[in-house]
Formats: structure tokens, sequence, C-alpha cells
């Protein structure tokens, strides 16, 4: 499995897999029922709103055959459906729209990724690409793919200005190229950790941490090695040992002031294989917590614990196609780490997290769903 299947697992493994509903174990209070265009990162501004990525409902602008949908027509159809929203009293409102946004045929979407508020109140947000050759394939969905692959920042008007190029960055860098599988590169910037010495983004396709400095100049923090599995890769053949991708796809600034990634973690999707890595720059990441299915973001509350969001917490080709909508797991680590509570495993899909000071974690959900995502709220 090369890392440019595992990159765009966010998106189309997804659909492959629905998995039984289970019992919650938490409250979960709406506070957007529906309406938003498959929701992915959340952040809370500085006066309590509530910030979502809107990776968009694709559109018919540009239709591009893609190698990992094995060349099913029509391939992933472009518009610019995108958008960043402020949500105030559960009501939705677009502040950046226009943004690139790409379907497939099977209904999963690829855009805006995460968004993040520095302590000015300024937005900033990452669109997501996905591709082999990422700057090659950029320039082939045209002007409207000119969005993908970067980190942003936005004016407070509507508008916004490339921060950098992450695309570009792993076009010519390639820092993984040595692990089995990775040599070709790819790029999916995903989440975002604003710091004193830049924006540090989860580069799911890249499997890296990347540092954006204040000149947009970009540096790796780390790198995070695959590990091994056993799939069966073919209908009515042995399973065989290969290459598992991390797939990064959050990254927070710990209590500590190291940096903390959640893994995907690539096909076969194993359950319990995910995991949360710490990261010191300079250093070889760490395990700081184990045991996750498929963790999609993560985000420390206020009494130090983390909270860690899976998106399918019975893994993502364990599909049940008469089940419904697969169902995420919500867990919680201890302080300093140990062993991690499940809170809930009732999240419709969930895209991303935020928690709030007073602990209130607020979730994403229905991250592939055009038009039919929403927002909700679990209580510490």
């Amino acid at each position: 499995m090369s890392k440019r299947a595992s990159s765009l697992t966010m998106a189309i493994a997804l659909s492959l897999a629905l998995a039984s509903p289970t019992l919650a174990q938490a409250e979960i209070t709406p506070v957007v029922e529906g309406g938003l265009d498959s929701p992915r990162g959340v952040a809370i501004g500085l006066d309590g709103t509530i910030y979502v990525a809107e990776s968009g409902a694709g559109g018919e602008e540009v239709c591009l055959l893609h190698p990992e949908l094995a060349n099913e027509e029509p391939g992933i159809c472009y518009g610019a459906s995108g958008g960043i929203s402020s949500i105030v009293d559960g009501t939705p409102t677009r502040v950046i729209d226009g943004l690139v946004s790409g379907i497939t045929p099977t209904g999963e979407v690829l855009g805006a990724s995460d968004v993040a508020v520095d302590e000015m109140g300024g937005l900033w947000f990452t669109v997501g690409l996905g591709a082999p050759d990422p700057v090659a394939f950029r320039e082939s969905v045209g002007d409207l793919g000119s969005d993908m692959g970067f980190l942003f920042k936005a004016d407070g008007e509507g508008g916004y200005a490339a921060v950098a190029d992450f695309a570009t960055f792993e076009a010519e860098d390639n820092p993984d190229a040595e692990q089995p599988g990775n040599e070709e590169p790819d790029s999916n910037p995903n989440g975002i950790a604003l710091t004193a010495d830049g924006a540090v983004v989860a580069d799911a396709g890249g499997n890296t941490l990347v540092l954006a400095d204040a000149d947009g100049a970009l540096s790796v923090v780390a790198v995070f090695p695959s590990g091994m599995a056993e799939a069966q890769l073919e209908p009515d053949t042995d399973p065989v040992p290969i290459p598992v991708d991390p797939v990064p796809t959050a990254v927070v600034v710990g209590p500590d002031g190291a940096y903390y990634a959640g893994m995907l973690t690539g096909f076969p999707f194993a359950p319990g294989t995910a995991t949360v890595q710490r990261v010191v720059p300079g250093e070889a990441p760490t395990e700081y917590a184990a045991g996750f299915t498929n963790v999609i973001d993560i985000g420390f509350a206020p009494d130090d614990s983390l909270y860690v969001l899976e998106i399918s917490h019975d893994g993502l080709l364990n599909a049940d196609p008469e089940a419904g909508p697969p169902r995420g797991g919500l867990w919680k680590v201890p302080a300093g780490g140990g062993d991690a509570e499940l809170i809930t495993n009732e999240l419709v899909m969930p895209g991303g997290l935020a928690v709030a000071d007073d602990g209130t974690v607020y979730i994403s959900t229905c991250a592939v769903c055009p038009g039919g995502g929403g927002i909700v709220s679990v209580a510490p």
C-alpha cells in the first residue's frame, strides 16, 4: 500500500465502511442540526464563536480521473462549494466562501480540512489535496484548484491569503521517501497548531509535521514511521504483510509544550492500532496513548486530559452496507497519559473537535455529508 492510497483514506475509505450504531455512553447535544457541507475541523474563537471547516459538496466544473479511485468514472468532480463558517446561537454563517471542493463518485469530499484561531482572533485554515505528484495534480484542476494543498490566513473581510504551500514542499522534499511504499510525493495538509514559532501542520499525505514560520518558510518537525499489518489484497488469497502509513490527521500543543499528533493509521485500518504520538522537535516521536481506531482529531482539555476522536470506532473496513452511517468514538486520556476512557461511540462519522474553556467538547458530525453535516456538544 503506497502512501498515495493511505493519504486519501480520510475521504475515500469513509464510504467504504459502514458500522453498526451502538449505545451512547454520554449525553450528546445538537448545536447545529444539519445544513453543513461535509464539516471537518472545529475551532473556538476568543468570544466563544464556533468555527468549522466545510469541505463542501464538490461540483461539476472540473472532473478528473484519479489513480486512487482505480480511474472510476467520472473521477473526482470539483466545484467552489467549500468554506469556513462561524456558528453563533446554533446558526452557521459562511465567513469564507468559494473554496475548492472535490467529490468522488461515491460521495466522499476533499476540501477545507481544519481551522484555527490565533491569539488576535485571526482565522487560519488548510485546504487538502491528497494526490500523487501533488503539484501536477493541482495544476490539472486549473484555476479552481489553486487553493489545494495550502495553509491560508483570513483577512477578516471574507478574503484570505496563502501562508505556505505544502504541496510544493512535499513534491520537492518528500521527507518520508525512504519508507516502504512512500517513494512518490503526496500531500494532504490537515490539522493546524498555532505556536510562537509559526503554524505546525499535520500533512496526512506526507506522513509529517511541518512548520510554516512567519515568512512562510517550511521545515520538517517530525516524520512518522510506517508500521506493518496483514491484509488480504485480492479475493480468495491469503493475507500478506504490507506497510501501513501512520497518516497524521491532527496536531496540538500540549501543556508541556510538546506537539501531540493523532494518527488515522492507513489501510487495512486495523481496529485498536491507532495512536497519539508525542513530538519534541529534534527527537524521534514517542507513543503517548494507544488503542484507538482511525483517529481524526485530538484536543487537550483545561484539566490537561486529552480527548481523542475516532472517525470510525469499529474500523473503516469493517463494513455492513445495510447498517447505516459509521459511528465514531470519543476517548479521554488522563492528564499525563494512561488508560483512555471511552466517553461515547455514538458520533455519526465525526470530522473534528474543539474543547472550550469550560471543558465542553464541540464535534463536527457527518464529515462527508454534503448538506447533512452538523455540530454536537459533549459535556465534560
